[in-house]
């Protein structure tokens, strides 16, 4: 390890990195591409030999020759120059089911008609780490099972675009796009010989869009689709495309277009060279997009790859990349009735914050708050979410504490006080029920935004926990940072304490309502949503039309994600959710009445859900939660996914903060924080192999309410010793921190050391290596293991 690098990485203070410095931009307001071409294309060493030249060009006067490995079908695209060289990869995932025999010996009916989630029993048999392949097998791939429907009703199952450019284009799963069919060149490449496609990508992570019809690994077609980024159309996304035949290591045709087919003379088909410039040119511009994700490695980077595609898929997706918008086609929830949509505005924020895209994460809070949120707190959407407004507070407590910007909150100030006064109000309400009333004391309101498109949408109008559990974590937050962000006024500092004040009389009144109403009688003990709730939420949804137990998934994870249960109670309600229906393959389940047919998992909100479990330190179910979500609820190889996600094979309808999901469970497996306490965790959810795999663990400058910190982890099985740095921004700031330093269970640590000196181990497991940090700011730490 270098560690001299890595410290001086860490120590860079956070104010130079919180914005990024301008990018140059040309007089359309697009990014000035040539600005980077000598900064980010700078690979050396690379080997190209049993490499096909494919192209030449020149590009900002530099002379490029342009290589593929056509010996396999995963084989690299290079660009090589006097100015150095960049590889691009390609992969590729079956999007067909590989397995005969899914569902790990169960049908679909066992699965759907029981309350327990049998998938996720027998994938956490044995008390240890789920087999990745396993979770694979355990259903078939999304969009595996074909549509009977006409041809061009095929749904499509990712999509291309670019920042500036205010629409998208879908890709269909033989790579057709709505302006431009490759079977038009390929006639065998139907949507028949798509059924056993492979989905891929060029370039790792980057939204270029890989389709191969495969005869066998060294013979098949591939359809290569990116968008234009050098494109000026406001509305009308422009495409490349590359549509090749490849047999034993060979081209044996290829077909370039650019948006439409061919209409000659005014329009013709692009020169090989056009489209290889414009790919180098596309790698630039995203590189350059994602230039301040957060760096970091793990023995399996195709984890970091699904991460950084999301937030491309984000910037795609949003107009301007800071509109919002749900979904990414047409009216599959892209339509502006979803634009106020609370979740997309919170899984966005925290997971931009997370990963340091702090720019980003700046523009989206002050476009939300400009144009969706009013004087009086109100969202520019129907049916608002309670739960969602004290994460709003709680996120922008985060920007604060991240950031150190207080002029965007100090902007917002009106609006976000009025977001606080409208959560009180609401609390004041329920303080005027009777005593005796179950929901005494429980901020009443809609917890799901469909209720409010019901017959009697009042039916849903509960004291739901998570509406207490998320005020009081978004008042608490935000009273820490206020004082600061209202120039320390008199009135903000009362405002702090009284916020603070309120937040301690919601969580004691949850907590309390919670013990009152657990179902002890039941094995496990059974707790409903909110208080009053009759029955379980199944027996509920199939004996009461309509339900008033309907949506219980979204309750469930936002009480979960507040944190603020005792440990006692959130292991009690996990098992509960466990038990009675509330997951499926242990990721939070689209909760609905039981039947034959299988069971959901729910997408989006999940992410609250995954959190728990690490916080639990229940590391066997958080890796399934991830495993699951990755296999079941994205596309294969294009990793496209969706708010809702069934075990059939049937599709799933793309929304943002399911697609965001991913990044921000990789982050907090990596690096989390504890919600009240001054201690930070590191390593927390690693998988046991990847620790042992002798492969560096890292990240840099994450960022955190002490400011960036830094990791690595890497072991030596053979010497049977274990290393790890932690480098913080401030001097003795979090407190504490804990390292993870999770080896499989055949092994125990010994003789932990940190800086010289003797280190306690703690933990669930006994696995963590706890620190004081006392005036140090740099640790290093090793440890025997046997």
């Amino acid at each position: 390890m270098d560690r001299r690098r890595f410290l001086q990485r860490t120590a860079v203070a956070t104010a130079a990195a919180y914005l990024p410095g301008p990018r140059p931009v040309g007089a359309n307001g697009h990014i000035d591409l040539r600005a980077f071409s000598s900064t980010l294309i700078a690979e050396t060493n690379v080997d190209v030999a049993g490499h096909t030249l494919i192209s030449e060009f020149t590009m900002d006067s530099t002379k490029w020759k342009v290589y593929e490995d056509l010996r396999t079908r995963e084989g690299a695209i290079t660009f090589i120059s006097s100015a150095g060289a960049r590889v691009l990869t390609k992969s590729a995932e079956a999007s067909f089911a590989e397995e005969t025999s899914p569902y790990l010996g169960l049908t679909l009916k066992d699965i759907g008609m029981s309350a327990r989630d049998l998938l996720a029993e027998r994938l956490l048999e044995g008390g240890n780490d789920p087999d990745p392949d396993r979770v694979k097998s355990a259903a078939p791939p999304l969009g595996s099972v074909q549509s009977t429907g006409p041809s061009w009703r095929l749904p499509w199952d990712t999509f291309v675009g670019t920042k500036e450019c205010f629409d998208t284009m879908p890709v269909f799963p033989s790579g057709n796009t709505r302006t431009y069919h490759p079977v038009q060149y390929f006639p065998d490449d139907s949507q028949k010989a798509s059924q056993r496609r492979f989905d891929g990508l060029v370039g790792g992570w980057m939204p270029a869009v890989r389709k191969i019809m495969s005869a066998s690994e060294i013979a098949y077609d591939e359809v290569i689709v990116f968008g234009d980024v050098e494109a000026q159309d406001k509305f009308i996304v422009q495409t490349w495309h590359r549509t090749a035949r490849i047999e034993t290591g060979k081209m044996l045709k290829a077909i370039y277009g650019h948006s439409y087919p061919a209409f000659p003379p005014a329009r013709t088909d692009p020169q090989p060279e056009k489209f290889y410039r414009a790919l180098l040119r596309f790698v630039v511009y995203w590189e350059s997009l994602l230039s301040d994700f957060a760096s970091a490695s793990v023995p399996q980077n195709v984890w970091l790859d699904m991460s950084k595609h999301a937030f491309a898929k984000e910037v795609m997706a949003r107009p301007g990349g800071v509109y919002p918008k749900y979904g990414a086609v047409d009216r599959d929830y892209y339509g502006s009735e979803y634009d106020g949509f609370q979740d997309i505005f919170t899984s966005s924020v925290y997971t931009n914050l997370e990963w340091g895209r702090f720019k980003t994460a700046r523009a989206i809070i002050d476009n939300y708050f400009s144009d969706f949120v009013d004087g009086a707190g109100m969202i520019n959407m129907r049916g608002p979410e309670i739960a969602q407004f004290g994460m709003t507070l709680s996120l922008l407590a985060r920007y604060s504490n991240y950031t150190g910007d207080r002029e965007l909150l100090e902007k917002h100030r009106a609006k976000i006080e009025a977001t606080a006064t409208l959560l009180c109000e609401m609390h004041e309400e329920s303080l005027r029920l009777s005593h005796v009333d179950p929901g005494y004391g429980l901020i009443h309101g809609w917890s799901e935004s469909d209720s409010c498109l019901m017959p009697k949408p009042q039916i849903w109008w509960l004291p739901y926990y998570a509406n207490n559990a998320f005020a009081a974590r978004g008042l608490r937050d935000l009273s820490r940072v206020w004082n600061s962000i209202a120039e320390q006024s008199s009135r903000a500092g009362k405002q702090a304490a009284a916020w603070e004040l309120r937040s301690k009389v919601l969580q004691d009144a949850v907590v309390a309502s919670i013990e009152k109403n657990i179902r002890h009688d039941m094995t496990p003990p059974y707790i409903g949503t909110y208080a009053g709730a009759t029955g379980t939420f199944w027996e509920s949804m199939q004996k009461e039309r309509p339900s008033p137990q309907q949506w219980p998934h979204r309750p469930y994870a936002e009480l979960l994600q507040a944190d603020m249960l005792s440990e006692d109670l959130s292991n009690l309600i996990i098992d509960c959710m466990r038990a009675y229906g509330g997951t499926t393959l242990g990721v939070l389940a689209n909760i609905e009445p039981p039947h034959a047919e299988g069971r959901d998992i729910l997408g989006f909100i999940s992410y609250g859900y995954a959190q728990a479990l690490l916080r639990l330190d229940r590391i066997e179910e958080f890796l399934l939660f991830l495993y699951s979500h990755r296999y079941h609820d994205h596309t294969r190889g294009s990793w496209t996914a969706g708010e809702v996600a069934g075990i059939d094979g049937d599709n799933a309808l793309f929304c943002i903060p399911a697609q965001l999901t991913i990044p921000i469970v990789m982050r907090w497996m990596l690096v989390l924080e504890d919600s009240d306490e001054d201690r930070l965790y590191f390593g927390k959810g690693l998988p046991r192999e990847w620790v042992i795999s002798g492969k560096e663990i890292r990240i840099e400058r994450a960022p955190t309410r002490w400011g960036r910190v830094s990791m690595k982890i890497i072991a030596d099985a053979t010497t049977k010793n274990i290393q790890a740095e932690v480098g913080l921004e401030r001097l003795g700031s979090p407190r504490e921190i804990q390292v993870k330093l999770r080896l499989p269970k055949q092994y125990a640590l010994r003789k932990p050391i940190v800086n010289g000196r003797p280190a306690a181990i703690g933990g669930l497991h006994n696995d963590n290596v706890i620190v004081q940090t006392g005036s140090e700011q740099h640790f290093q730490i090793s440890a025997e293991f046997a």
